[in-house]
């Protein structure tokens, strides 16, 4: 171990003094979370692995981590062996996701790559949506977190979130994931949206 830090910020200033092979990194962290450190690490620095130790299983938190280029995600409460298993494997260019989240990223993806799948929607309730409405479906269509959208949107993250409970009552779907296909599906993530 050559760093404990307690931020995303202190996270990129440690790599530079210390040059670590793998980071065990938290989701929900002060000043700059888990996932946007985890890009910035990525970008900067793709030689280092990361794995995402949270107790977070959110559906946002989990493909925002991978989509960054996490090769990790598991889950606090696993036996040190474990982590020592995970932490050898990826060192050696492995993956390793707790099997719940394998789970999810498996049922996601099976269900994108079937031509046939395809979400339907109630399209009457599509026309009462607002432009910001229609701005936060893109969002999430492209893969970005609430904290995410709040900021390239000017929301706060409170505001996000009650937009996506609204349009997901609205069009009667289960989840984000949900959303994230139908937003892929129908074309909206390639529409140029102006929020303003």
């Amino acid at each position: 171990v050559t760093d404990t830090v307690g931020n995303g910020k202190e996270v990129l200033a440690s790599i530079e003094k210390n040059k670590p092979d793998i980071i065990l990194m938290d989701v929900r962290m002060p000043i700059m979370d888990g996932t946007v450190c985890t890009k910035y690490v990525k970008e900067k620095y793709p030689d280092i692995k990361v794995i995402i130790l949270t107790t977070f299983d959110d559906d946002d938190f989990i493909f925002s981590a991978l989509k960054y280029g996490a090769s990790g995600y598991l889950l606090k409460g696993g036996s040190p062996a474990d982590l020592f298993t995970s932490i050898r494997t990826v060192a050696q260019g492995g993956a390793m996701i707790n099997p719940d989240i394998t789970e999810k990223v498996f049922r996601l993806f099976s269900k994108m790559a079937q031509s046939n799948y395809a979400i339907s929607v109630n399209d009457k309730e599509t026309k009462d949506f607002s432009k910001s409405e229609w701005c936060v479906i893109q969002q999430v269509g492209l893969g970005l977190s609430n904290k995410e959208i709040a900021a390239k949107l000017f929301l706060s993250e409170g505001t996000v979130r009650n937009y996506i409970s609204k349009i997901l009552e609205k069009l009667d779907l289960r989840d984000r994931t949900q959303l994230a296909i139908w937003a892929v599906q129908t074309g909206v993530t390639s529409e140029n949206i102006d929020p303003k």
